[in-house]
Parts: structure tokens; C-alpha cells; sequence
């Protein structure tokens, strides 16, 4: 299915009783050593929505969305991928329809920044075949997008922190897939670029892509449409991010710690103070 495709089908079911699902999970485990770390997890992730996955410490997020990409092996369970099995589907028809960013994403620091946002197209390109006209484009978009395609003939090592990040955001933006999975894809971004990354986001969702991240900065979490918060390898909550239903799960699972609140027409989540204790 092409973007263009799952653009007409989300819009044909706008009013259908069921929403379209761009990931499904029923039953998902994941055991790491002797520890179940997911258990049993049930969930839909709507198309053509940005949806993130918060919670704290060790409560499972990264996991889960590994396991949703189909990276984690000793994953039990099925997951769907726009209500096709993820396992059946071929490696390069996944990875055409799927894009990953993870933590500490590697990648040559000997190679350009252009070469090293073209290995995003490769699952769109035939084995040992030179890039296409439509390879540079997608290629030249996505470095564009984050602001990257100055730097693009230099080697990744003479990069920032930041800058790096970037590139490799733009060579999963390059796949130009469907659905875009993103681990911790704020880091070493400095607030401007974090506002940045949240209108390529913004862009991808409004031309019916969608996007799962997991993220640890709540008030930018809540900009997305949804928000998926986990306890202990478990869904506590999921649910639109503006309910307060999501607002009381937040609190909850952060031990009454942070609250949210409206402020300049958005949302935020700001740290509650703890008294302190008679000395």
C-alpha cells in the first residue's frame, strides 16, 4: 500500500465504526533473561495519527516499540503492520513500509552526510543498482527537512551531537514508509530543532503517514494526537493526549511527581515539588 493509497483509505473510513489501525498487537510478550519485561499487551495504533509512548524508568517503552518494529526475536504474540502478520511480510516489503530511528543509532563517521541519508532508500532500490532520480530526491526532502542538506558532502564525523541526530532522523525519513518508528528521537536536539522535529512530524501525519515514538519529554509528548503511558510492561493508559482521563494516568504513573496544565494554548507537564521532611 502506498502513502497515496493509505491517505484514501483512512479518509473512506473517517466514519466507520472501527478506526483503521496502522499497528495492532495482541498478546505481546517479551522476556529479557528470566524477567518478562512486556506482558500480554494488547493495543491499536491508529493510521494517519502521531501517536507516543511515555511512562517511566524501566517501564518498557523502548521494548515495546522494538517489538512493534519486529526487531526483538523472543517476542511472543502477533503484531500487524496495516492488518498484515509483521513476520510474514518480506524483509524489503517491511522495511519499504516500515522505517526505524533507535537510540544511538550507528553509521559509518566516515561516510557524507548524503551517502549516509541515501542508505535509507535501499530497500527501494534493486541490489547493486545506482540510486535513482527518485532516490536523490527523497534524499535531498529528507536532509531538507531536517535542515541537514548544507552539511551533506560532509563525513559524519565532523558532526555535533545534535547534527548527527539529525542525519539519521532524515535517513529514516528518506524510506518514506508509512509508519515511522522513532526511539528517543530528541536527543542532543536543543529546543529549537526539538520544535523543528515536531513540525516534520506534523508534515509526515497531515500527508496520512504515521509516526509511534517513545519519548521522555512529556510536554512534548503531548502534542501528539494520542498518548500511550506504560507501568511495569504494562499499558496503563491510551488514550487522546488532551483527556484527562490521559492527564490522571500520567500523574499516576510519575507517582503524582509532574502535572499537567494548559498553558499558551498547549499542554505541559511541570514537576511537583516534594515537601520537605523534618529533618
Amino acid at each position: 500500500m502506498s502513502l497515496r493509497d493509505l491517505q484514501t483509505s483512512v479518509a473512506a473510513n473517517q466514519d466507520a465504526a472501527e478506526p483503521v489501525s496502522a499497528l495492532s498487537a495482541r498478546g505481546l510478550r517479551v522476556t529479557l533473561g528470566q524477567a518478562e519485561v512486556l506482558h500480554a499487551i494488547d493495543l491499536d495504533l491508529g493510521a494517519a495519527r502521531w501517536t507516543s509512548i511515555v511512562g517511566p524508568n524501566g517501564a518498557g517503552k523502548s521494548t515495546l516499540l522494538k517489538a512493534l518494529a519486529g526487531l526483538l526475536p523472543q517476542a511472543r504474540g502477533e503484531v500487524r503492520l496495516m492488518g498484515l502478520p509483521l513476520p510474514g511480510l518480506p524483509a524489503r516489503a517491511r522495511a519499504r513500509r516500515l522505517a526505524w530511528l533507535g537510540q544511538n543509532e550507528g553509521a559509518s563517521d566516515d561516510l557524507p552526510v548524503h551517502d549516509v541519508a541515501m542508505l535509507g532508500r535501499l530497500p527501494h532500490q534493486a541490489w547493486l543498482a545506482p540510486p535513482s532520480a527518485a532516490d536523490h530526491a527523497a534524499v535531498e526532502r529528507a536532509l531538507r527537512s531536517t535542515q541537514a542538506w548544507d552539511w551533506r558532502d560532509r563525513p559524519l564525523s565532523q558532526l555535533s551531537g545534535g547534527e548527527r541526530q539529525r542525519v539519521l532522523l532524515a535517513r529514516a525519513l528518506a524510506v518514506e514508509a508509512e509508519v515511522l518508528l522513532m526511539d528517543e528521537p530528541l536527543a542532543n536536539l536543543d529546543p529549537p530543532h526539538q520544535a523543528d522535529w515536531l513540525a516534520v512530524v506534523s508534515a509526515l501525519v497531515a500527508r496520512g503517514g504515521t509516526v509511534v515514538s517513545v519519548l521522555h519529554e512529556i510536554s512534548m509528548a503531548l502534542h501528539a494526537d494520542a498518548l500511550v503511558v506504560m507501568a511495569q510492561g504494562r499499558v496503563a493508559h491510551h488514550g487522546a493526549s488532551g483527556d484527562p482521563a490521559t492527564h490522571a494516568a500520567l500523574t499516576e504513573v510519575f507517582e503524582h511527581r509532574i502535572a499537567i496544565h494548559a498553558m499558551g494554548g498547549q499542554w505541559v507537564a511541570l514537576p511537583v515539588m516534594q515537601p520537605e521532611r523534618p529533618g
